[in-house]
């Protein structure tokens, strides 16, 4: 038995560098265009790049809590409009399993806090690399608690890949100087948590898709993030000033428009076919966190990304080549009259 396919499992409600799910239902319609599908992929990306940078921009006294609120608040305007535009929000408010969407909010709101926790004390290019952690992640979560196969190719890529994230984030948690205590080590670890969390939610996710449609999925954590999020009212949020309010206005539009553009590039393109088109985010990252943020990107970050992308591009590769041989043994099988 081959492995299954792989998905793109970035998460924009909880990895630094944003992108969501896309339930495999929606993935490849027929007729589409490969190229719109990329070019999609690509200005999603772009987005939620910009969105994360929108939240590092807002400043460090703002509490994670009151970003994941504005954030997944301001995501509902431009979901709401795609929906009545395709004419799904009226079936959208349907699901056969409410308690399944708010196990899934806490899980998600979860580590959406401390992705943008990690956002606000790391250089943005780090925060996005070891988000490249969460994917991994899902693979094994998904094997332990789902049983999915998965054999010893991607087992390799996943180790190899985990390694390049520990090359990353090794420096940031180093016992010497400030070692544990400091900022960056507090943001690394509060990242690979976000990680942790965000394949714990995709495997709620691949749960919800058996019973569930994709607007229902994407509007139910919308505003279940939002309701979840104000139990961190009391905690201690801030009165922010108009240019922090519309920051994470913004930032909460850019995290609700990349979700569309995510769900559409996967109804022109397979999953194979654009999802190495994700890694353009670390580019964007390293651009955007120098110009912007004057982060210049360290040697650890740099290697460490490699052998990330490196990892996650040979099992899609594979994956790839797998799926033709599986179409070419199709067209073989001989219908039974």
């Amino acid at each position: 038995m081959t492995e299954r396919p792989p998905t793109d499992h970035r998460h924009s409600d909880m990895s630094p560098a944003a992108p969501q799910s896309v339930p495999a239902q929606s993935v490849g319609e027929p007729g589409g265009s490969p190229m719109i599908g990329i070019l999609l992929k690509v200005a999603s990306v772009s987005v939620f790049v910009t969105m994360s940078t929108l939240i590092k921009a807002s400043g460090e006294g703002v509490p994670a809590g009151q970003i994941v609120f504005f954030r997944s608040a301001f995501a509902i305007v431009p979901i709401l409009v795609f929906l009545a535009l395709r004419g799904q929000l009226e079936t959208a408010w349907r699901t056969a399993s409410p308690l399944s969407h708010v196990r899934r909010g806490l899980v998600g709101v979860s580590a959406m806090g401390l992705g943008f926790y990690g956002i606000m004390r790391l250089p943005l290019p780090d925060a996005i690399a070891i988000g490249y952690a969460m994917p991994l992640l899902t693979v094994v979560f998904a094997a332990l608690f789902l049983g999915e196969k998965v054999r010893i190719f991607r087992w390799s890529a996943v180790a190899v890949g985990l390694g390049g994230v520990l090359v990353i984030s090794w420096p940031r948690l180093s016992l010497f100087g400030e070692g544990f205590g400091s900022g960056e080590a507090q943001g690394a670890i509060a990242v690979l948590c976000s990680a942790a969390l965000g394949a714990t939610a995709m495997i709620l996710v691949r749960k919800l898709v058996l019973t569930e449609k994709t607007p229902t999925i994407v509007l139910y954590f919308s505003l279940t993030a939002t309701v979840l999020s104000l139990a961190s009212l009391p905690f201690g949020w801030i009165v922010p000033d108009w240019s922090t309010l519309g920051l994470m206005a913004l930032a909460g539009f850019c995290g609700g428009l990349g979700q569309i553009l995510l769900t559409q590039s996967y109804r022109h393109a397979e999953v194979s076919t654009i999802a190495p088109f994700e890694y353009t985010s670390i580019v964007l990252g390293i651009l955007i966190g120098y110009f912007i943020f004057g982060d210049v990107p360290t040697w650890s970050m740099l290697i460490g990304t490699t052998i990330v992308i490196g990892a996650g591009l040979f099992v899609i590769l594979r994956e790839h080549r797998l799926g033709l041989e599986r179409k070419a043994q199709r067209k073989l099988v001989t219908p039974q009259g």
